[in-house]
């Protein structure tokens, strides 16, 4: 029996370590990319104790280097990707005549490269074994970029319109897109930009991570294509 392998991007906490962590005690295997090795050792020990082999990887998927490098750990270490997951994500706060140049690339390489260069790297790989499922996290600031998010949500709208491109050109060889845009979610990213906001108002990372698990069972195939909101 083949053991199914999901892989994960900025899966060292928030809604990437909720997912790899559902996904451990559903008996998957699982890879973890994110740029720090120490957030990504303690994620490791979290998920090895949920039942779940994984194997981590220090990159920077905002690079088509790094994307590979993920890619190329999963098939090494498993042979295979059943489950892409692009939730590697930047999220500056500025107007737009403040925003620095290096705020902006930043945000186009970990919003919008990532996402592209994790899904067309992974794509041969799920082809050849007859299908998998790339789920990108998006953000309700995709529709409504409230003030000093304009180029956050820009990049996310890109995501579920990029999205919707995936799906379509999935559907022949058994490749299922998904976009997941959640409102405000209890993470570090949130807190250091918001620390104001009531907690009663967020959304947990496992909220999150129970819709990224859903999308990918196979009951959901004609869904493909659809971004799903989730908020409070």
């Amino acid at each position: 029996m083949t053991t199914e392998v999901c892989l994960i991007t900025g899966g060292s906490r928030g809604i990437g370590l909720a997912t790899a962590l559902r996904f451990a005690r559903a008996g998957w295997h699982s890879v973890i990319v994110a740029r720090h090795e120490s957030e990504l050792a303690q994620a490791h020990a979290q998920i090895s104790d949920a039942g779940g082999e994984v194997r981590a990887v220090v990159a920077d998927v905002g690079t088509p280097a790094g994307t590979e490098e993920m890619v190329a750990a999963a098939r090494d270490a498993f042979g295979r990707v059943d489950v892409l997951v692009n939730n590697a994500g930047y999220a500056p706060l500025a107007p737009t005549e403040e925003l620095s140049r290096e705020d902006f690339d930043r945000a186009i390489a970990t919003n919008v490269s990532a996402v592209f260069h994790g899904s067309r790297t992974v794509w041969p790989l799920m082809r050849s074994q007859g299908g998998g499922v790339i789920v990108n996290v998006s953000s309700i600031s995709s529709v409504d970029p409230f003030l000093g998010f304009g180029v956050y949500g820009a990049c996310k709208a890109w995501v579920n319109l990029f999205t919707q491109a995936l799906a379509a050109e999935g559907r022949p060889v058994g490749i299922r897109a998904f976009a997941v845009a959640p409102g405000m979610v209890e993470t570090q990213m949130l807190r250091s930009r918001f620390p104001d906001v009531p907690s009663e108002q967020t959304l947990a990372p496992d909220d999150v991570a129970a819709v990224i698990e859903t999308v990918c069972a196979e009951h959901m195939r004609y869904a493909t294509g659809q971004t799903i909101f989730v908020r409070k």
